[in-house]
């Protein structure tokens, strides 16, 4: 027994479907995730380059011309890099404090436009009133 396939149901699912994904897609958190994905990514790139072309060396200069990059540790056959370990941690503590101050700069910034919003809100309710008022005296 064959069952007979209705090639108008199938487009009307296919297009529902194809309806309820470019829903999703269009929404903000999506795209805002995607640019904020791809930010990340080349910030991140510019942070490592700091910690590794920059900070590192200054730092190993301090503590006495170490390379962090080449200490390591011999267990038998294994090689235990600690060394790049302390990089990375360094890196994620810069790219930590980065992101903390650019979150405290939009916050500010959010803050004085939902001030500006209210004050706004404020001035056109009392003309309003005052308008109302107005027109319940004639």
């Amino acid at each position: 027994m064959k069952k007979k396939v209705n090639k108008e149901e199938i487009l009307k699912k296919g297009n529902s479907t194809f309806q309820e994904f470019k829903q999703f897609i269009a929404r903000g958190n999506v795209i805002d995730l995607a640019v904020g994905v791809i930010i990340g990514s080349a910030f991140g790139k510019i942070v490592s380059s700091i910690v590794d072309d920059i900070l590192m060396p200054l730092i190993g200069i301090i503590i006495g011309g170490l390379n962090f990059s080449n200490l390591t540790i011999k267990v038998k056959d294994a090689t235990i890099n600690y060394g790049l370990f302390i990089q990375n941690i360094i890196d994620f503590l810069i790219v930590s404090v980065c992101i903390f101050f650019i979150i405290k700069i939009i916050n500010k910034l959010s803050k004085k436009q939902n001030k500006e919003e209210t004050v706004s809100k404020d001035e056109k309710t009392i003309l309003l009133e005052e308008i109302r008022d107005l027109l319940k005296e004639k």
